[in-house]
């Protein structure tokens, strides 16, 4: 029987133990655990999902390598999107090593943990984005709404990068901003090839109710279109606010107005074909 072709394009796993989470402490109790494979699976078993994008959740290349591990026993993990320092001398040799794995599909650097709004555009980073796109990886983009404008700079700078926007920029859903982030996701959209995540948005919004998320995923349908988005989880940490399976339904609900083959772009395809999983999975020569 084949797999459900629903697909989780954000989640994540961690062990406390292995020490490289800075972020979780005992006061995100919901989160301050394991959450490991047999954990996320009987939710993807209760909503017919098949795969998943593994998603970095600590800046080391050694988490990189553990999630790698994860991805080569487990099937239902279609690809890992890892770490890198961009800073090092050496991050093109570290990424070549790391590419090696060929569940590697991405990398993530925590920008929304960087003071300096303007990390991303620094020269010396210039060769791991090259490497980036020599390997024809991902650079997926953990940003808030103030990185959009410098975002749309890289993008105009590396024409050849893939940009994924993770969680749609994390909209300040909760206080009620829109304008300026709805703005700049209008001009990313229509002037670069990036595709966004229809992610975390729940955890910004405190809340899974879908009259507090409807005006948000829609502004994101519009920009992008069913081509150009695709859903994700954020397990775990969406259980802040909700449980998977209840994000998954209200994420149903939100995407209702869409064309079967639409859905199954948002849900599944567009993720395959952004980060080259399966049928897409051939590179072009």
């Amino acid at each position: 029987m084949s797999k459900p072709r629903t697909l989780d394009s954000h989640q994540h796993f961690w062990r406390l133990s292995r020490g490289d989470y800075a972020w979780l402490t005992p006061e995100l109790p919901t989160l301050y655990r394991d959450y490991e494979p047999e954990h996320l699976l009987p939710h993807l078993e209760r909503c017919r999902i098949g795969e998943t994008i593994l998603v970095q959740a600590a800046p080391t290349v050694e988490e990189t390598r553990f999630l790698l591990a994860l991805a080569r026993a487990h099937d239902f993990i279609a690809g890992v999107v890892g770490w890198i320092d961009f800073e090092r001398s050496d991050a093109p040799d570290v990424l070549a090593s790391l590419s090696a794995d060929d569940r590697l599909v991405g990398i993530r650097p925590m920008i929304q943990d960087i003071v300096d709004p303007d990390w991303m555009l620094q020269t010396s980073l210039a060769p791991a984005f090259g490497a980036l796109i020599a390997h024809d990886l991902t650079f997926d983009a953990l940003v808030r709404p103030h990185h959009l404008p410098r975002l749309l700079q890289l993008a105009r700078r590396h024409p050849d990068l893939r940009i994924v926007i993770d969680h749609a920029a994390k909209p300040a859903i909760a206080l009620g901003a829109f304008d300026d982030w709805a703005q700049d996701i209008q001009r990313l959209a229509r002037e670069t090839s990036a595709v966004c995540k229809v992610s975390g948005l729940v955890t910004e919004a405190g809340t899974a109710d879908r009259d507090a998320l409807a005006r948000y995923v829609d502004h994101v349908l519009a920009c992008f279109g069913p081509a150009r988005l695709m859903w994700g989880s954020d397990w775990p940490v969406c259980e802040t606010v909700c449980r998977y399976d209840e994000w998954f339904r209200v994420s149903e609900r939100l995407f209702a107005c869409l064309s079967p083959s639409e859905r199954a772009a948002v849900f599944g395809d567009v993720a395959r074909r952004t980060y080259e999983i399966g049928e897409w999975a051939v590179k072009q020569p």
